[in-house]
């Protein structure tokens, strides 16, 4: 494999300036991809993209976005066209909780909200940046989570049910656009310490319980997840669509 088998392509990754997306920008970039990043409320700072810039060689771009807004994401298209013309690699990696909640207790305003963030999100951006792919190539990678297969923790159901819906629309489309040489597939990510979303829903016990429950007797980091983008970015899973990737350490087998 080349020292830099994604020199060339362009590659944009949504919710990239922290956590698994920041780590998923930053091995593109690593590849020889030229990155743009889509942030909403981590703002990456000139370090995030000189890092990204210094690793591919081409200059990294950011951009402020609610991948829910269908507007903003037109808008985003438009300018992406501009800015780079074609791409080669789409990263749907913005999502998350918003907060725990049984459904008993959950207002019809959070439920939707949770499917808006992590579903209508995939969907809008998908949609309009469909039309920047170069011909006869692409990839599409969108990072769901453990939950679509297990439901998740206590008061992550609406949770669970958005990154499980993700799930059929990986498989859907990946038979609407093969034609047109591009893959499409999912991540699974289980317990990845180091991110916001830990930080913010998941205790220092719970964190501990989680840990014992996985073989591999660690918990996952940003970069297990980003090898797995990686891969399925690259040449080498030209014939892999329509798969869910699981990275777990072991606790789940789908």
């Amino acid at each position: 494999m080349p020292d830099e088998p994604l020199k060339g392509r362009v590659a944009v990754v949504t919710g990239g300036g922290v956590g698994i997306g920041y780590a998923i920008a930053r091995a593109l970039a690593a590849a020889g991809a030229r990155v743009v990043i889509t942030y909403r409320s981590h703002q990456p700072d000139s370090h995030t993209l000189a890092a990204l810039t210094a690793s591919g060689g081409e200059t990294a771009l950011a951009r402020s976005l609610d991948v829910t807004d269908e507007a903003a994401v037109e808008s985003f298209a438009r300018w992406l066209k501009e800015e780079v013309g074609g791409i080669d690699i789409l990263i749907n990696n913005a999502g998350g909780l918003i907060q725990r909640s049984t459904i008993e207790e959950m207002p019809f305003s959070l439920w939707r909200q949770v499917q808006a963030l992590n579903v209508d999100s995939v969907f809008l951006v998908t949609h309009h940046l469909l039309p920047l792919f170069r011909e006869n190539s692409g990839r599409i990678v969108t990072v769901s989570s453990l939950a679509g297969r297990n439901g998740g923790h206590p008061g992550a159901t609406a949770y669970a049910t958005a990154k499980a819906a993700l799930f059929g629309f990986t498989r859907g489309l990946a038979k609407e656009v093969a034609g047109r040489g591009i893959t499409v597939n999912a991540l699974a990510p289980g317990f990845i310490e180091a991110t916001p979303f830990h930080a913010t829903f998941t205790t220092d016990e719970s964190k501990r319980a989680t840990i014992d429950t996985i073989p591999a007797g660690r918990a996952g980091l940003p970069e297990d997840v980003a090898s797995a983008a990686l891969w399925l970015a690259s040449d080498g899973a030209a014939f892999v669509s329509g798969t869910i990737v699981d990275i777990n350490g072991g606790q789940y087998f789908g």
